[in-house]
């Protein structure tokens, strides 16, 4: 009888993961897939269904998931500010993290800014790398003369 729970949460997370796409419960699917296979060969021993379940779970989780998020990263294109990652603007107002203050140009606007680390300045009119954001700050680093 525990053969049907098994089919049962299995469709069901399947579903689930189509309607999010979003890499979630996909390999919880294949735990309870798994479970379902070892109850029709072995019958109702659920402690040995739910250990195969959590087992092949989080060997689906452990071992696929960087490779699946790897290839389907690849694919997508970085929109909006993501963009702005790597790319090179130019200081407008000085970075000081001490002083909290300063502001730099990206791609037409401008942004509040902030050194990736505490100690280093960037004047006005001097180029940096946008490292990362946070909130509504990019992080500069220095740009290394070409």
């Amino acid at each position: 009888m525990d053969s049907i729970y098994w089919l049962l949460l299995f469709l069901i997370l399947l579903v689930i993961e189509v309607l999010t796409m979003g890499l979630t419960t996909i390999w919880f699917a294949g735990g309870s897939l798994a479970a379902f296979i070892v109850s029709l060969i072995l019958g109702d021993m659920l402690e040995i269904e739910v250990a195969v379940f959590v087992i092949v779970s989080v060997v689906l989780l452990l071992f696929t998931r960087p490779w699946a998020m790897r290839y389907l990263n690849r694919r997508t294109t970085r929109t909006n500010v993501d963009s702005l990652i790597g790319s090179i603007v130019r200081v407008t107002e000085l970075v000081d993290n001490i002083m909290e203050k300063g502001a730099a140009q990206a791609e037409g606007k401008t942004w509040t800014a902030r050194a990736e680390e505490d100690g280093i300045t960037f004047v006005p009119g001097e180029l940096a790398v946008v490292k990362e954001i946070r909130g509504v700050k990019l992080i500069l680093r220095k740009k290394k003369e070409d």
